[in-house]
């Protein structure tokens, strides 16, 4: 039987675990400091270890947006399609230069980048030059391996998701993360096809997998495991 103590993991980190006579299951949370795992009483701790292997992709991402890195002078993004650097200027306000792949945020001499207001600020002009890339980027080349693969599709729209990558409706209506400009271009492409074998196959079994396979010459499982280490956010 679990009692209260404290797990160590070293991707996610701390683990509180607590014994709740009310509760009738399994519940997680994440702090800045740690997850807190509330259980039921008799509740074994193999039972916590395996609930936390199967939660884990969700656990990790719930945890780096607790530890989100602060955006000042030191911060930079630099992927393939998108450049972010900032710098001081000499003028009271902020300034943004962006164009396609790149982005340059001058910023007042006496900002606060401690203030969770300007954070938030910093994190909307951010957000909002990804998405005008990933509205120039990602179409065409879906487009391009619709064609390539004979996988039409009936719409693709962009959009803010944090929590999925893409995903694709039973009418071929395909969503896109506009947070895919952050990943490497081989990256992009297998979320590309990926959406789009679902075209063909709205599942994730057997022939879906074999469809993908195909056209990833036989890396659609390494390019899965690979995606994982990357994050919906930034």
């Amino acid at each position: 039987m679990v009692t209260e103590r404290i797990l160590e993991d070293k991707e996610l980190g701390r683990l509180f675990i607590r014994v709740n006579a009310r509760a009738r299951r399994l519940t997680f949370r994440t702090k800045e400091d740690g997850v807190y795992v509330t259980v039921p009483p008799g509740t074994t701790l193999a039972e916590v270890k395996n609930a936390i292997e199967q939660l884990r992709p969700r656990l990790r991402n719930a945890r780096q947006k607790q530890v989100r890195p602060l955006i000042d002078l030191d911060y930079r993004i630099d992927t393939e399609f998108f450049k972010l650097s900032l710098t001081s200027g000499q003028r009271e306000r902020f300034l943004s230069r962006s164009e396609l792949g790149e982005m340059q945020i001058i910023c007042p001499p006496d900002a606060d980048f401690t203030d969770e207001n300007l954070q938030a600020w910093l994190r909307k002009v951010i957000e909002e030059a990804l998405r005008r890339n990933a509205k120039i980027i990602l179409p065409p080349r879906l487009y391009m391996l619709s064609m390539q693969h004979n996988l039409p599709y009936k719409s693709v729209k962009i959009n803010s998701s944090s929590g999925r990558w893409g995903s694709c409706s039973a009418r071929g209506n395909i969503n896109l993360s506009y947070y895919l400009v952050l990943l490497p271009k081989h990256l992009i492409d297998y979320v590309l096809l990926h959406e789009l074998a679902h075209t063909r196959e709205m599942n994730h079994g057997e022939r879906f997998w074999a469809l993908l396979d195909k056209m990833t010459d036989g890396k659609a499982q390494a390019l899965r495991n690979e995606l994982k280490g990357y994050r919906t956010d930034f």
